[in-house]
């Protein structure tokens, strides 16, 4: 179909504007804005027919006349930047389905090819206008904040990207978990169970460390992302365990670390203590998770009738440098696959002696499951000090000494 033939059948369809005339032949001459381009087209179809030239006039059927209002746009989401750290920005918009359908049945019509979507344009068009009034540059890969263009509600809305530090953490006081755990009641409602705080615990090492840090960032929320997890009755000792710690939706980009530092390790005195390394990204989560880190434990252990040194001693000689096999322990199986691991004892040996129990240090490959490690699970792990023994062996106290992990988790 000849061009000019596809612009009499276009301006059949209605009353249409410029920039929505120049979008469905986008691919057609360049260094041009798509209402140059339209206007241009209808000034070339009115030579072509030998009719009189017919600006744009009225309301357009497909965007209603949307990009009169431009500078409307960019003043909106201007006011919505306001007070929000950003150096980047990005502009979206959410089309209502009749303006889309209204072009797409032109552009199947016509079999047009290469024509620009009206939102694209929208995007584009919000975007120079809105650097020009912030002064700040578009960012199409990794901006700080996207401007949402709701074209139905007439409002915008907010996206900002998560900001990430990295750090260790210590956990000094038993009883506290990783992170926030859903009441397993009413799951995070409220309840009679959980004293309607919708918690099983009322404070885990993410809300610790989490709190002062929303309050720094002007924060939604916090999330931890641990390389690994302790027991809740065990407590993190030592260096501490590596941590990313994932800010949502943060007004403020850059607080200072080292005042966060002090600030969290002040209001968590005696609870959680943290060292804060330096800022980090998305991707590092995805490298801390993967992460297999050997882990050394110190743990209080009691044998059923007692038992002498000497003994125990040969039976963690025997345990050095096995390969465990652990069916998924029985206290942990409702919320884990039950399935068979292989896991190394790297060392085992007694660290010390009280009141009948002994103190042992064990350092494990990443998932050594060690309370199993010394019962037995009932068989489920094999072997274990306990089967070694021939008798009931158990954990009393448990404490992670040291946790391997990449000190550069940018």
């Amino acid at each position: 179909m000849e061009l000019d033939e596809q612009l009499e059948r276009i301006l059949a369809y209605g009353e249409i504007c410029d920039h929505c005339l120049g979008r469905f032949f986008g691919k057609r001459s360049h260094g041009l804005s798509n209402g140059e381009r339209g206007q241009g087209l209808r000034v070339a179809h009115a030579i072509e027919r030998n009719i009189p030239y017919k600006p744009h006039e009225g309301s357009c059927w497909i965007c209603h006349d949307l990009f009169s209002d431009i500078g409307i746009w960019a003043a909106r989401v201007g006011e919505a930047l306001s007070g929000i750290d950003h150096s980047t920005f990005l502009i979206g918009t959410r089309v209502p389905p009749l303006m889309a359908e209204s072009e797409e049945m032109v552009w199947s019509d016509l079999g047009l090819t290469g024509p620009e979507p009206l939102k694209s344009e929208m995007n584009r068009e919000v975007g120079k206008a809105v650097s020009a009034i912030t002064g700040k540059s578009a960012d199409l890969s990794h901006p700080d904040v996207v401007a949402i263009l709701n074209l139905a509600e007439g409002a915008v809305e907010l996206e900002i990207t998560p900001v990430f530090f990295r750090g260790r953490y210590t956990k000094l006081e038993r009883g506290i978990p990783q992170t926030r755990w859903p009441c397993r009641v009413c799951y995070g409602a409220g309840c009679e169970r959980c004293g309607f705080t919708g918690k099983m615990y009322p404070d885990s090492v993410e809300e610790l460390i989490g709190r002062t840090a929303v309050e720094a960032f002007q924060a939604a929320d916090a999330v931890l992302h641990g390389a690994g997890r302790e027991d809740i009755d065990a407590r993190m000792l030592g260096s501490g365990r590596p941590f990313v710690m994932e800010m949502v939706a943060p007004r403020r980009r850059a607080p200072d670390l080292a005042l966060l530092e002090e600030a969290v390790n002040r209001n968590a005195a005696g609870r959680v203590g943290v060292s804060i390394g330096g800022w980090s990204t998305r991707g590092a989560v995805e490298t801390l998770k993967s992460e297999k880190a050997h882990k050394k434990y110190r743990i209080s252990v009691e044998v059923e009738g007692g038992i002498a040194c000497n003994e125990l001693e040969e039976a963690l000689d025997r345990l050095k440098g096995a390969v465990v096999c652990q069916r998924t322990p029985t206290r942990v199986v409702h919320r884990r696959a039950d399935r068979i691991r292989e896991r190394r004892v790297v060392d085992a040996r007694v660290a010390g002696q009280e009141d009948g129990r002994f103190f042992l240090d064990v350092v494990g490959e990443a998932g050594l499951y060690v309370k199993e490690l010394v019962s037995g699970d009932g068989g489920r792990t094999q072997p274990s000090l306990a089967g070694i023994l021939g008798r009931p062996a158990r954990v009393i106290q448990l404490d992670v000494l040291e946790v391997e992990g990449s000190e550069e988790m940018e």
